[in-house]
This record gives C-alpha cells, structure tokens and sequence, in this order.
C-alpha cells in the first residue's frame, strides 16, 4: 500500500479520531488522541491489508507551548514492506497514553524510557519505572521546563559530581621516563 492508501484507510476506518494526516510528508503519518491510539494501534497491527508487524521506533516530545506531550510511533510492516507513522498526543498535565507494550514487545523499554525522561505514564505497561534517572530522582530530564540548577541540588549528588572536580595529581614526578626497550616515538620537526 501506499502511504495516502494507508491514510485513507485509517480515515475510513476512523473518521473523527484521525486528527490530522499527513500521508505525502517526508515523514509520513497520521495525528490521534490518546485515548484513541489503542484501538488504532490494534487495527494497524492486525489488520491484513496494514499488518504492521515492527515499531521501529517510539518517541517523546514536549510540545510545552501547546501545553501537550506527544509520543511518536513509526511503525513497519515486514510482510507488505511499508511504513508508517503515528503521533499520539496527550495533555501535559495529565500525561496518561495507553501502552501498547503487548502488541509491539520493543515498546516495552521505549515507553519506560519515555515515562523517565518526560514524565509519561502509559497506562498498562507491566514495568513502568525509571531505566536511566536513579528511583529516587524528582523530575524529568527531557521536559522543556527542567531545570538543572535547581533540580541538581536536589539530586542524590546534591548538585556536585564527583567526575566534574578537578584533580591535581599527587606524588607525580615532574619529568616522564622511558623504560628501557620502550618504543620511541619519531620527533616532529
């Protein structure tokens, strides 16, 4: 199928619940809510005439003018060879998406590091927790209003890293010698 086939058919298919489709982008794709992904979702996995069978890659964005998160899905087919994407967009006040961790495995990791660094709870994952921020971390890394001075002195390193000290080398000679048999590099003229 073509990318306008597809979009016509999930705007056939959907109506109303297609927000917005872009079918002749470079990147190209439909707009949902989240509360009407999963049954989208669904339909794209197991519809024959769709089947996308692959997420190739799920994202967040913080569209924080809009007061919105979205997450993008691109999605592939392996037995029809086409592709397709998906913006699914929430409030950011409230950032509840459905998962769909059980259609597309890879999801899994994709929607925690989403609820990590954004803050995005997909209602329905089996283990949504943080994958890089440690547990006891307060805020969300990739949002548009993070901010680091503040969320750095409330962090487990209290706003001073270890690896941004500087060390001045202790008990170190002032000269470097070379060990007998070690390889001496040509000089530069």
């Amino acid at each position: 199928m073509t990318t306008q086939q597809i979009a016509q058919a999930l705007s056939d298919r959907f109506g109303d619940k297609i927000i917005a489709s872009f079918p002749n982008d470079k990147h190209p794709r439909v707009h949902v809510n989240a509360a009407d992904w999963r049954e989208i979702a669904e339909f794209m996995l197991r519809e024959p005439s769709l089947k996308f069978d692959w997420l190739a890659n799920h994202s967040g964005v913080d569209y924080v003018a809009d007061e919105q998160f979205c997450v993008v899905h691109d999605l592939w087919s392996f037995d029809h060879r086409h592709s397709f994407a998906v913006k699914v967009y929430g409030p950011r006040d409230n950032p509840i998406f459905p998962s769909v961790a059980n259609l597309w495995p890879a999801a899994d990791w994709h929607e925690r590091e989403a609820y990590d660094m954004f803050g995005i709870i997909f209602e329905g994952n089996r283990d949504l927790r943080r994958i890089y921020m440690p547990p006891e971390y307060t805020s969300f890394p990739l949002r548009k209003d993070f901010s680091l001075p503040d969320d750095a002195a409330r962090s487990p390193g209290g706003g001073y890293r270890h690896m941004e000290q500087t060390h001045v080398p202790s008990n170190t000679p002032s000269t470097v010698r070379r060990l007998p048999g070690s390889r001496q590099l040509p000089s530069v003229k």
